[in-house]
């Protein structure tokens, strides 16, 4: 998964309110993953981010495995 390009999504709260909305990130993934949970959520880190919602801040986000969707096949050169 190092250095491959992917999106990812997740819910993000929604200030002021006890609802979440839905976030869209694109980036480029680091190789570093953590496992939280039992039993365990595996969450890979992603920067370089071309696509966040606009209230984002961050320079990389924390997404699970299941929302992640790589586009490219192949890690860039």
């Amino acid at each position: 998964m190092t250095g491959r390009i992917a999106e990812c999504d997740g819910g993000g709260a929604i200030a002021g309110t006890r609802y979440a909305g839905r976030q869209e990130f694109t980036g480029r993934l680091t190789g570093e993953y953590v496992d939280h949970g039992d039993p365990p959520w595996r969450w890979y880190l992603m920067t370089e981010l071309t696509r966040k919602p606009d209230n984002y801040d961050d320079d990389a986000v924390w997404c699970e495995s299941g929302n992640l969707y790589p586009i490219e096949t192949e890690p860039a050169k």
